[in-house]
């Protein structure tokens, strides 16, 4: 004999329809919680995955962002110390035409000095002039990589701005008693200033380059995850109001239910 329990038609009817209700109440307070309708591939694979896509595409352009920063960096200082180099070198241009404007010897010999420091000093910021261990003064090239592939990079290469490099100002010949022995020094120093500008247009332009694929980068991963929100985020108000639909519903089904079981007992007192 079977000990199943036998459910007249109404009750289990209203049952299915409690539990029913209680499922979706479940659902509808997860959305609530989470924040999304779509949290996992059950509930809506199409929409879970193409978000999922999304999302891990915007969280690759994000990791190009400290790159892209790292580079900016490394350009402007590479650029601070241009211009640092550049002062430098129009105190020495100053110093070779207080040479050209006397003959006395031990003024010459002083300024030669002073110029030969200066020398020295350039190429000290020269090799202060980098970023995370990549220095675009001292010779060294830098990669940036623009998209989360890497089929799309730009490359800053090294200059060697140093006084027996790029520059080529050479030391103080015989403390500068030989006119020409200026003349020569400052006809470098011009050489050098016309070098920094050349580069300096160089690195502005890299600069700017780098600067609008960071903005680009940034755009794009607001839309990716705007794109991905879309798909599975919830509407709070929406779900609240479901919500409060749902509770009501239980109420009455939990009622229904009891009115059901009634009719049962009522049936039940005719056989007594």
């Amino acid at each position: 004999m079977s000990n199943d329990v036998v459910l007249s038609a109404g009750v289990r009817s209203n049952l299915l329809q409690l539990q029913k209700t209680a499922d979706l109440i479940s659902q509808t307070q997860q959305r609530l919680a989470t924040g999304k309708r779509v949290n996992s591939a059950l509930d809506n694979p199409n929409n879970y995955f193409t978000a999922q896509g999304l999302n891990n595409r915007a969280n690759d352009l994000s990791s190009l962002l400290d790159s892209m920063s790292n580079g900016i960096n490394t350009i402007q200082a590479a650029n601070n110390g241009i211009t640092a180099i550049t002062k430098m070198v129009q105190s020495a241009q100053s110093l070779t035409t207080q040479a050209m404007q006397t003959t006395d010897p031990t003024v010459r010999a002083s300024l030669s000095t002073q110029f030969d420091a200066l020398r020295t000093n350039i190429d000290q910021l020269a090799a202060d002039s980098g970023f995370n261990g990549i220095n675009l003064l001292n010779g060294q090239s830098l990669t940036i990589t623009l998209n989360e592939t890497g089929s799309s990079s730009t490359t800053v290469n090294g200059v060697t701005d140093t006084s027996a490099g790029a520059l080529a100002i050479n030391a103080s010949v015989n403390n500068w008693a030989a006119t020409s022995d200026i003349t020569t020094a400052s006809t470098q120093l011009s050489a050098a200033l016309t070098t920094f500008r050349s580069q300096a247009q160089a690195l502005s332009a890299n600069l700017s380059t780098v600067q609008v694929r960071q903005d680009f980068t940034k755009a794009m991963i607001s839309t990716l995850n705007t794109g991905a929100d879309n798909l599975t985020l919830a509407d709070s108000n929406e779900e609240g109001a479901n919500l409060l639909a749902l509770q009501t519903r239980q109420q009455l089904s939990t009622t229904a239910l009891s009115l059901a079981s009634q009719a049962d007992q009522n049936v039940l007192r005719l056989f007594h």
